[in-house]
């Protein structure tokens, strides 16, 4: 189902169901981020969910998402504060990763395919600036690979719909993929 147009990054919380006829085929990404076959092969036939809370701490925003793909099986876990402060975890498919995360302006996004599409109106604003994305850094040193990622809403086939647009770069390789979740519930 579409993002109700109540729903915005000022508050991300409920279930959201990764799109796959939307969403571009991540495989060529999770082979460049070194993730084995057997691993891409169930992550290409489940259907993954986020599990998403959000709540201001501090003053800061957090993002706290749990993955769930088909039958409960646990995915990855995404502990976000939008406070541009590098975190380190370990994910058991990503292995080690650095990762930072901010409110967006585009303040120093390059690369046009992370800018573009997306819904601009004031009803997107949500950051304390009145930002209308988030920003994402993702980095695993071990495998030489980072993942810059700009969430939002967008229009997609006429609907509106919640949206991560990923680039991942690997030496010089570099992969672009939309990712389009449909609104599950609150």
């Amino acid at each position: 189902m579409a993002a109700p147009a109540e729903i915005t990054l000022k508050d991300l919380s409920g279930q959201w169901v990764m799109n796959k006829t939307l969403s571009d085929d991540t495989d060529a990404v999770l082979i460049l981020q070194g993730i084995g076959w057997w691993t891409r092969k169930a992550i290409g036939l489940a259907t993954v969910t986020l599990h998403t809370k959000q709540y201001i701490e501090d003053g800061i925003t957090h993002i706290d998402i749990d993955q769930t793909a088909t039958g409960g099986v646990k995915g990855t876990t995404e502990l976000r504060a939008l406070n541009w402060e590098e975190s380190s975890h370990n994910d058991h498919v990503f292995g080690n990763i650095k990762g930072r995360s901010r409110w967006s302006t585009f303040q120093e996004i390059d690369d046009s395919f992370l800018k573009e599409g997306w819904l601009e109106g004031d009803e997107e604003k949500a950051g304390p600036e009145g930002e209308k994305h988030i920003e994402s850094l993702a980095v695993n040193e071990e495998k030489g690979w980072n993942a810059r990622q700009i969430w939002g809403f967008a229009m997609v086939d006429g609907k509106r719909y919640y949206v991560r647009r990923v680039v991942v770069t690997k030496g010089a390789e570099v992969l672009k993929v939309r990712l389009v979740y449909d609104f599950y519930k609150k």
